[in-house]
């Protein structure tokens, strides 16, 4: 005879708590709803658009790395002021720019301008390596969407 039960869910795992300094110090925008997309607001601007970083940090999924990516992100967007808006997504938002960006490893920094998305950094780099990727997609010299 045999089992035919559901394997367990895998539990949830909650975000560092890190992840929440990001907004509640550093005052970095909370995208909480699917819709929310502020880099799209840029667009219809008679200036040019703003290039904005979006740290999805793999909600549910208790990855290390997600510590250390928040910890990154405030000194690369102080290395790169003022030409990045930064922004944490919620769990809704997340799964929508995953949606629009196709899968990637997560946790991940994500780079939009107005209604383009220029790429992504998947996962911890070291600091030159952040750089370098940050600078080839912002200047649209990067392959493909994913760093």
């Amino acid at each position: 005879m045999t089992d035919l039960a559901p394997p367990p869910a895998k539990p949830r795992l909650p975000l560092p708590p890190l992840v929440d300094l990001l907004t509640d110090v550093h005052g970095y925008l909370r995208l909480d709803h699917a819709d929310d997309r502020p880099w799209l607001d840029d667009s219809s601007k008679d200036w040019p658009a703003k290039d904005w970083v979006v740290f999805l940090p793999g909600h549910g999924k208790g990855n290390a790395e997600t510590a250390d990516v928040a910890v990154i992100l405030p000194e690369l967007v102080r290395a790169l002021h003022p030409r990045l808006s930064p922004a944490v997504a919620g769990e809704a938002a997340e799964r929508a720019i995953l949606a629009l960006t196709g899968m990637m490893s997560l946790p991940a920094l994500v780079f939009l301008r107005g209604d383009r998305l220029l790429g992504s950094i998947p996962r911890v780099r070291d600091w030159n390596d952040y750089l370098q990727r940050i600078g080839e997609i912002l200047e649209g010299t990067s392959e493909g969407g994913a760093a």
